[in-house]
């Protein structure tokens, strides 16, 4: 109940802060190219309940027809304002939306596709317990999966093999210890990943982490 309040009152807050913001990145996505603001990609949530992701869009039109679901940052489907948003994660705010419907947190697991979560054993199942998040141990651990992508032939395939398994280890730990407190150190600590990835807080976490 708790978290639920906090995230509709900070998503309330932070919406209102980056009126802006938003209105300056959703005009220059509109003059790039004449499509669509937002990408509305399907994902899976609490309970395996799925549900419209509201992403700033980064990419051509219908890019999901043309290639893999992950995301190199040498990927040639992304657009030249998609690269400056991606960047600084600038493009995950509509996300915001998400939390204050209920889809998302603030914190939990990041929102898989369904074809990756169709392959989760009975023991990372338990991800699906609780609403996933804009930012978790995982995102601070991977925060920047399209360079580690950038450069294969296959994205899909390198992310199941160089990014996944890690990636579900931190979730399922994020789950086992969550609480207010885990939640708030997480935030911080995405924002000190986004504005200095070189931190020695963010190196620490990152180095923690890998040893799991």
């Amino acid at each position: 109940m708790i978290k639920r309040l906090f995230d509709i009152i900070a998503a309330v807050a932070s919406l209102i802060a980056l009126i802006p913001l938003l209105l300056w990145i959703a005009w220059s996505i509109r003059h790039e190219d004449g499509g669509p603001i937002f990408y509305r990609g399907e994902r899976v949530g609490r309970n395996g309940k799925t549900f419209k992701i509201f992403k700033f869009r980064t990419m051509v039109v219908n890019a999901e027809k043309l290639g893999a679901s992950s995301t190199s940052d040498d990927d040639e489907r992304i657009t030249r304002i998609g690269k400056r948003l991606r960047k600084y994660k600038l493009d995950e705010f509509p996300q915001l939306i998400n939390v204050l419907i209920g889809d998302m947190s603030f914190v939990g697991p990041r929102p898989e596709v369904k074809k990756f979560t169709d392959l989760y054993t009975e023991e990372e199942k338990v991800i699906l317990t609780v609403r996933p998040g804009i930012t978790d141990w995982a995102s601070i651990w991977n925060s920047d999966e399209g360079a580690i992508l950038a450069g294969t032939k296959d994205p899909d395939k390198a992310y199941f093999e160089l990014i996944r398994p890690n990636k579900l280890k931190l979730q399922i730990q994020y789950i086992k210890e969550r609480s207010l407190w885990v939640d708030l150190k997480i935030m911080f600590l995405t924002v000190l990943a986004i504005l200095k990835p070189g931190s020695e807080a963010v190196k620490a976490i990152r180095e923690a982490k890998n040893n799991l």
